[in-house]
């Protein structure tokens, strides 16, 4: 005879080949894909976490519950036969014994969500939720609050080749989202759609149904995205101020569309830059989005190197609400004003400008000037790969309290003609606010930069610097600049020095934390004084 234990399996491999009974539930289906349920555990997995919790039943009141249910065997047959006497059941385990009874249903239902919130915040609603909800009745319904399924992404899984194995994992999460969307995104607010080629229309569609709250879509790597889609999105979503278009192919005439129909509450505005961006940039111009605080304009995959003539005074009448302009990577021009044109309105609120590229650019002091003329609330100034502009060009703008700089040239300063002084003026000028300055790859002398740096070792009033961030990669600083500087910014967490010239070896590289500023900071003082001198 076959042990018991051996039975058991066969028994639970021929019954793990039936099919599925028929009747089930949309709901259930859902989470059978999701959550399979394992015998004997239940697993929870979200990225790099998982759970496995035991059944909720104790182990010896299942044991004893079998016991029951197998009846008694005779010794031996016959009228004389005596029957083996029944063993007295088990007591019940108590709370008192230290064994677990449904700890998970003990945990109050606010308790659990606001646990399953942090969960959600740190990997995603998807699939932990859908995992958890197997888990008892008590995790369902947490799972189930619409709170915890604010912030969406859907990606649909690749089946199979390349080519029809996209389309085969956007039909079955298609599916999925048919009975997701009206049963748990009733207080969507932000959807994000990654490599979605044939159905957006579909899952949009679900969503301008069921999801009058959304404020903010992103599209990203997304095909066949049509006006009707987006203008159908605006009408029904009242609430939606953000749009994130990078890297997705989709018409100007559906983008102008969409600005049409909701540019009155557009507050946000990211595009990836192409032939089409012209026409865009057109509706901008026209007042269609005077609401519109952050704008975007970067380079895709594929860098195009047709120059984007910008008109910056149209710019500033048709967004005059303007807070973050990001210019990434672009090739572009400011459109010429003519003689004694008075200069535009400017960005008065403007607090992020960032010009940043990988190759030379046309920005200058003069165009930087017609930016920047009215921005007194200026917070981040990111200029790399900017080497037309200078310190003193810098020095003149409104802004007082700038906390971030950037100046960095990276691999394009080769040929060029850099200024050897004039630091100073930058770091005399904000020095009580700068909390990132980046000088990689300039061409300032070793004395300009010792008066540069000088300025965060002396401090007035006792008041240590702000400065906890600072790229002196390529440039001539030397040891003993370096030493004040750290001694003098006790705060610094990011230390660049490679490449530095003038340094000894063994030091030219990043500092990350304050240990490792502090050890750079030791080596520098107890170092001899021949390893000091330049190598």
């Amino acid at each position: 005879m076959a042990p018991v234990a051996s039975r058991r399996v066969r028994r639970r491999v021929r019954s793990s080949k039936r099919p599925a009974a028929p009747g089930r539930s949309a709901e259930d289906w859902w989470w059978d894909r999701l959550a399979p349920q394992g015998s004997g555990y239940h697993l929870l997995q979200a990225d790099s976490m998982l759970l496995v919790l035991p059944d909720l039943e104790p182990p010896r009141a299942r044991a004893h519950r079998r016991a029951r249910r197998r009846a008694p065997r005779s010794l031996a047959r016959g009228p004389t036969a005596v029957a083996k006497p029944r063993t007295k059941p088990l007591p019940e385990p108590s709370l008192d014994q230290g064994l677990d009874s449904g700890w998970g249903d003990r945990i109050p239902l606010e308790v659990l969500v606001h646990i399953f919130g942090l969960l959600v915040a740190a990997h995603g609603p998807m699939p932990f939720l859908g995992r958890a909800a197997r888990v008892c009745r008590h995790w369902h319904e947490a799972t189930s609050h619409p709170s915890l399924w604010h912030t969406v992404t859907l990606s649909p899984s690749l089946v199979g080749r390349a080519g029809k194995g996209n389309l085969k994992g956007e039909k079955k999460l298609l599916a999925c989202l048919e009975w997701l969307v009206p049963n748990r995104f009733s207080q969507l607010q932000s959807l994000t759609l990654i490599h979605w080629k044939s159905q957006v229309h579909s899952v949009l569609e679900l969503v301008s149904k069921f999801c009058p709250r959304l404020t903010f879509l992103k599209l990203s790597d997304c095909h066949t995205v049509t006006a009707e889609t987006l203008v159908m999105l605006a009408r029904a979503c009242c609430q939606l101020h953000s749009l994130d278009l990078h890297h997705s192919m989709v018409e100007s005439t559906a983008v102008v569309s969409f600005l049409e129909e909701a540019g009155s509450r557009m507050r946000k505005l990211w595009l990836t830059y192409s032939s089409q961006t012209t026409a865009i940039l057109g509706a901008l111009l026209d007042n269609c989005c005077p609401q519109l605080q952050v704008l975007q304009v970067s380079t895709g995959m594929n860098c195009n190197n047709t120059p984007l003539q910008l008109p910056v005074e149209a710019l500033q009448k048709g967004c005059p609400q303007l807070q973050v302009l990001r210019l990434l990577n672009l090739i572009w021009l400011p459109k010429p004003c003519g003689r004694g044109v008075p200069q535009g309105p400017g960005f008065p609120s403007l607090e992020e400008l960032c010009l940043a590229g990988s190759t030379c650019n046309f920005v200058s002091n003069e165009v930087l000037g017609r930016l920047l003329h009215r921005s007194p609330k200026l917070r981040l100034l990111d200029l790399r790969g900017c080497a037309r502009v200078t310190p003193s060009g810098l020095c003149h703008l409104p802004c007082q309290e700038l906390e971030q700089l950037y100046l960095g040239l990276y691999g394009i300063s080769d040929g060029l003609t850099l200024a050897k002084d004039g630091s100073p003026l930058l770091t005399r000028k904000w020095y009580h606010t700068l909390r990132e300055l980046d000088f990689s790859g300039q061409g300032f002398s070793e004395k300009d930069l010792e008066q540069a740096l000088a300025v965060f070792s002396g401090t007035p009033g006792g008041l240590h610097p702000a400065l906890c961030s600072l790229n002196l990669r390529g440039t001539r600083v030397t040891p003993s600049t370096v030493s004040s500087v750290i001694s003098g910014c006790p705060g610094l967490l990011y230390l660049n020095l490679e490449s530095c010239r003038c340094l000894p070896r063994g030091l030219k590289r990043i500092y990350r934390g304050l240990e490792e500023v502090q050890w750079c900071l030791e080596q520098l003082l107890t170092s001899p004084p021949s390893a000091r001198e330049p190598t």
